[in-house]
Parts: structure tokens; C-alpha cells; sequence
């Protein structure tokens, strides 16, 4: 397992990045909002050349998520899929969870409670 963490905005988000069995953990911590979108989607969007990209996006540590969240998130599930890959999402939080649920993005995107789960799946 490898772990890195960028501070996007301190005290606003952070994005740490981590690996488990070959797959890309994109643990988020903060709010997630216009202010901090660009680089959540570099992180959530498959590495170029990955031929089969698999990724768990933690949302255990999110305390808010606005629209540009819920767009980011539909984008990265696309690329994975384009790239006969996966997204799922692991931990989110009610409040976070019921903005997911509003859209109908946890009908799209496997919702799971824990990261464990997601990666088992």
C-alpha cells in the first residue's frame, strides 16, 4: 500500500491518495465545492494508459458536497467505464450521502459503507 496527501485548500480539503491491491483510494476530508473541484478531479479521473482503472473514493472524511462534487464524481464513473474500469464510493457521511440520493448518483455509482466493502465488491 502507498500513501500521499495533498492539503487542496488548508483547512477546506484534502486529498489523500492511497493503493490497496491495485486499487486507487481517493480519500476525501472537507468540503467539496466549486473552490476545491479541480483537483478532486484530477485525482478521481483514471490515469492515463491504465488499461483496467479501478477506484474506491472515500467520502468518510466529506462534510459537504455541492453540485460541481456530484458532476466530478459522474465524470470519473464515465472514464473508469470507458476505460473497462470502475468507480465506487465508500463512507459517505448522511449529509453528503443524502445529496448522492437526491440526484440518483447512488443508483449509478456503487455506494458502499466502508472502504473494506468497496474494495471486496
Amino acid at each position: 500500500m502507498t500513501t500521499e496527501e495533498h492539503p487542496t485548500h488548508p483547512g477546506h480539503l484534502t486529498v489523500s491518495r492511497s493503493t490497496v491491491d491495485g486499487v486507487r483510494v481517493i480519500a476525501l476530508r472537507g468540503e467539496l465545492d466549486q473552490a476545491t473541484h479541480d483537483c478532486v478531479g484530477e485525482a478521481l479521473n483514471p490515469p492515463a494508459g491504465d488499461p483496467s482503472p479501478r477506484t474506491v473514493a472515500d467520502l468518510s472524511g466529506l462534510t459537504f458536497m455541492d453540485s460541481s462534487g456530484i458532476n466530478l464524481l459522474i465524470a470519473a464513473h464515465r472514464a473508469a467505464v470507458e476505460a473497462q474500469g470502475w468507480l465506487r464510493v465508500a463512507g459517505t457521511q448522511p449529509p453528503v450521502l443524502r445529496v448522492m440520493q437526491l440526484v440518483g448518483i447512488d443508483t449509478l455509482i456503487p455506494c458502499r459503507p466502508t472502504v473494506r466493502e468497496a474494495l471486496e465488491d
